[in-house]
């Protein structure tokens, strides 16, 4: 199971230093699958490896988003929607396209230095399999480690049985990247709740003006929006919410 864990993680890795480097920097490769009967359990086990590849491959996304700062950009920029009370707008599309785009950019130190260290020293065959892999690792595990709280590490050190480390290097990636999801949602939830506020006070005044002129059929949500939206603008908000999210990260 580790050495699944292992490959899947070490093939998304290199997915994101794929993307970062030039389409003619990389040499095609050649691929060829037949079928017929197996002379040997080293063919069995070339088919099984095949196999679990491709099973990667359709893992590959979502370990590369969970991996990422995309968790933060996407929860919270959800949060600035449902804050506006504009419904779809903007649409999920949008939204998610932006969160990839600040993901690329904030995690473009730890793409270079995976291409750097691990991708182009594989590619050139100066280094092995295994040693790649610590290689693209270590960057992503010191990025991951450095959002996360002390006390979701500990909860999921503690879940998996492992002792005391004496360093970072120490610590499984399952329990990195485990403790680092959880203490993003939490981080985004925080940030969440300090967009809310300022929305959450508008929408009470104008629920007060509307009850006090005795409109009471008249929801509160259709006057507000106008002023939200005005509000948004005049503090230039998306500026705001964006140059936070990427400073949340330094």
């Amino acid at each position: 199971m580790k050495a699944i864990w292992s490959r899947t993680i070490f093939t998304a890795l290199f997915l994101i230093a794929a993307t970062a480097a030039e389409a003619s920097s990389f040499p095609a490769p050649a691929i060829s699958l037949t079928l017929g009967k197996a002379s040997g359990p080293g063919q069995v086990s070339s088919a099984m490896q095949v196999v679990v590849l491709m099973t990667v491959l359709s893992l590959a996304p979502a370990i590369l988003i969970m991996f990422t700062s995309f968790i933060r950009m996407v929860v919270v920029l959800s949060f600035v929607r449902q804050a506006l009370g504009t419904a779809q707008t903007p649409p999920n599309q949008v939204l998610i396209g932006l969160a990839l785009f600040l993901t690329l950019f904030i995690m473009s130190p730890v793409i270079s230095q995976i291409r750097k260290d691990a991708w182009d020293p594989y590619m050139a065959g100066s280094i092995t399999l295994e040693s790649a892999y610590d290689k693209a690792a270590a960057p992503l595990k010191r990025f991951m480690l450095k959002q996360t709280r002390e006390k979701d590490l500990d909860l999921f050190m503690r879940a998996s049985g492992s002792g005391r480390v004496s360093g970072p290097e120490e610590i499984p990636m399952q329990v990195a990247a485990s403790s680092f999801m959880v203490s993003e949602l939490k981080t985004s939830f925080q940030m969440g709740f300090m967009i809310y506020l300022p929305f959450l006070v508008l929408d009470l005044i104008v629920a007060s003006v509307l009850m006090s002129m005795g409109m009471m059929m008249l929801p509160p949500a259709t006057v507000s929006l106008p002023f939200k939206l005005m509000l948004f603008v005049l503090v230039d908000g998306w500026s705001l919410i964006v140059g936070s999210l990427i400073n949340s990260f330094k």
